[in-house]
Formats: structure tokens, sequence, C-alpha cells
């Protein structure tokens, strides 16, 4: 049984200044430039919470929010609140929508089947976070989950919500325009509760933050005197229903940084796909991925050239293909790139963020990269459908590192939830 719960959240008040220049996009996404930029927009942006430039960034962080509470440039709501969130965007020429609730979510282990991971977790980044966690006593940023609403419950309870005003309208350095409504009615926010509490819920965004959380509980419990309500047993999350036709998946395309292609490797390939060459722009990259949804599709960039490849339909492909893929998932685009491709063809062994590749959302950035000499090849795919995702985490597989990306991302420093030993909800 899911549980969800209102909180007491701490907010920016209008001393902190405009809260353009206070909000930023999640720690795990803000690059060295951007960490610059951010800490250039105000003295008191949330970069300098989530991910300070300072050495001992963690009592750095905890001195922060203790000083800004004292200043009054944060301040704690007085009442339990759940929140309902937008997004507004514009995306291949569109406008769209995505809308979700912010809530206290009970922390579960996945062994109970209620909260579902979809990508492999990694120990360097949860132990970041767990040492963030255990000097700040704040959840500083949501989970990002999804779950079902084929009755539409949540849906009609955000529209009636969204009628009414916002306490928080600011637009992002992506010109995303994120919008936030207060709930407080204790009817409301049980009607919600009620609404969700048997769902299942696939975590698309911090799963280390998820996975952190849950292991500062257990080292919290140890500890004695906690009841089922103390709020470190909650993560602040953010809900959306895979029914919201904004809930939008971009593809991750793969950049490696210093890996030589050859002829000898593209003869390889030709064995498990049909390689042909293709318009070596944006143009002909993205037209090539569009107009092989239904197969499995890639295509591979180096500077001035391009080519698209097609897994061959022929039983001794997909045999080959199945006995080096990963057992736990099934035949997905990032799968064969990852297994097939870089480890069985190209044999390049395993790759370390950022040193030996870089991901990229758009087609463009990795055409531009790749000219630029940042990298030396691109491989492109197409995205995996948020429905996919969903069905594939309750079977109980996870997808590479970097699988998906939901897009946008929720903003950070709207909101934060506090979860010392004597906070209950």
């Amino acid at each position: 049984m899911v549980d969800i719960r209102p909180f007491k959240a701490i907010r920016y008040t209008e001393k902190a200044g405009d809260l353009k220049n206070l909000i930023t996009q999640p720690y795990d996404k803000i690059d060295p430039d951007m960490q610059v930029e951010y800490y250039k927009q105000s003295p008191y942006n949330y970069c300098r919470l989530i991910l300070p430039l300072e050495e001992n960034k963690y009592e750095v962080a905890r001195q922060r929010i203790q000083q800004w509470m004292s200043e009054g440039v944060l301040a704690k709501d007085k009442e339990p609140t759940v929140f309902v969130s937008r997004q507004e965007f514009r995306l291949n020429g569109e406008t769209c929508a995505r809308t979700g609730l912010i809530a206290a979510l009970r922390l579960y282990d996945y062994s109970e089947d209620v909260v579902f991971p979809h990508e492999v977790t990694y120990e360097e980044p949860k132990a970041d976070r767990l040492s963030m966690l255990r000097t700040v006593q704040k959840d500083l940023e949501p989970v990002f989950l999804i779950y079902s609403d084929p009755e539409n419950r949540t849906i009609e309870f955000f529209a009636d919500v969204t009628k009414t005003k916002p306490v928080a309208e600011v637009e992002d350095s992506f010109r995303v325009k994120h919008t936030l409504w207060r709930v407080t009615d204790p009817q409301k926010i049980r009607l919600v509760q009620e609404a969700l509490k048997d769902k299942n819920l696939v975590i698309t965004d911090g799963h280390h933050r998820y996975e952190s959380a849950v292991a500062y509980r257990d080292e919290m419990r140890r500890q004695g005197n906690w009841s089922e309500d103390s709020a470190f047993n909650f993560h602040m999350s953010y809900m959306v229903p895979v029914q919201e036709k904004g809930l939008v998946v971009l593809p991750t395309h793969r950049l490696l940084k210093n890996f030589k292609l050859t002829n000898d490797h593209m003869d390889a390939l030709q064995q498990l796909f049909t390689v042909s060459e293709i318009d070596a722009t944006v143009k002909g990259l993205e037209e090539f991925l569009a107009n092989n949804r239904n197969e499995h599709a890639f295509c591979v960039y180096t500077k001035e050239k391009a080519h698209g490849l097609l897994l061959k339909h022929e039983k001794h492909v997909y045999e080959f293909v199945e006995a080096i893929s990963s057992k736990e998932t099934k035949l997905f685009d990032v799968v064969i790139l990852h297994d097939v491709i870089f480890k069985s063809v190209l044999n390049a062994g395993e790759f370390k963020m950022d040193e030996d590749i870089l991901y990229v959302r758009w087609t463009r950035e990795a055409v531009e990269k790749v000219d630029k000499g940042e990298a030396s090849v691109a491989f492109l795919v197409n995205p995996i459908s948020s429905k996919v995702v969903w069905q594939i985490a309750q079977q109980h597989e996870r997808l590479p590192e970097k699988s998906t990306d939901f897009y946008p991302k929720p903003v950070s420093g709207l909101a934060m939830m506090d979860i010392s030993p004597e906070e209950k909800l």
C-alpha cells in the first residue's frame, strides 16, 4: 500500500529575490560551467546547497541552510502541504504540459514490489547523496516517479487544483515554465491519498537519491527512538501518471571521447547489421531514426560521415545477440548498443562517465561535439516510451545507465523537506 503524506515544506521567501535566479537543474545535470554560472546568479542560488563549489561541501550546505533560515531567506511552512506541480514546454514545435503531485512518499524496499527501479545504479553517487543526507538532514530534491491512473482520479484532482492561484511560477534556463500550487485542505489531501494507495510506482529519475534515502532510513532506525511517522521514513517525491500527454522521454545518445572507429569495426558491424551511408546532418540522422522506429536502429556519426545501422532479421543474428546480452533485460536498443556494439563488436570495455563517454539528449549537440573534437564518434538511438519503462520495471528488469531521459527535469529549489530525527509527518 502506497503511503503519501503532506509535509511542512521549506521554501524561499521574497527576501531571497527573484525565483528565476534561485532555481537550478537537478544536481546530477549541473556541469562545472553551469555551477559557476549559478553561483553568479545569486548568493542564495540553490546550487550552493545541492552542489557547493567549496571544500567540505556537505558541511557547507548544512551551515548555509541554517544561516538562510535564520536570515529569513528560507522559511518552513506552518501547515502540512502537498503540491501540484506543472511543467509547460515546447518540443518539436508543439506546446506540451506535464502535471504531477509533490508529496512525502514512504520509502519501500524494492523487494516489497511497491516502488520499482528501471536503471542500474552505482555506489559512488549513492555514497555522495548519503553523505549529504546525513549532514543536512533534508531532502533537497524530489525523486521523480510514475504510476498508472486509468480512472483519471488524480488527473481530475490536478485539473481542479490548477484552477486556483499558484504559489510559484518561474521559467528555467531551458525556457520551461514551472508552476506550483499548494494544497492544505485535509479533505482534498485524503482524496489524493486514497487515489494513490493501491498504485505501483516506477522511478524515472533519482534512483541514487532513492536508494541513498533507504540506506539513511535504515541507519536512523538502527539508532532506535523512531516511529512510523518519523520523516526520514519518507522522501519528497514528484509523481506523474503515465497517462499524462506531456510525459516525454527523450533518447540519450552516447559519445565516445577517444575511441577510433576503424574500417575493421565497420566490417564487424556488417555481420550483424545492415549498414548504409546516410546524410551526415542533424536532419539526416533524425530522419533515419524516425523512419525506423519499429526496428533496432542506430546512427553512427564521425566527423562529416554518418551511417545508419539496422539489426538484421536473421536467426543466427538474434541468437548471437541474445547470447551476449544482459540476461536481466529484453533486447532494447540501449541494451544492444551497450552489450553488443560496445562490448562485443568494438571490444571497448567499460567506459567511465565524462572520461571516456558523454551522454547528450539532442542530435544537434551530439554532432557539434564530434565536429569540435570533444568526442570522436557518436552513437544515436531512438527513445524508449514511458509506457515501456513502466512495464519493464514491474517485471524486475533494469536498463543500462542513462537509458532514458524524462524531459523536462523538475527544477530544484522550489521546496525541500525536513527529515531531521524529531520531524514527524
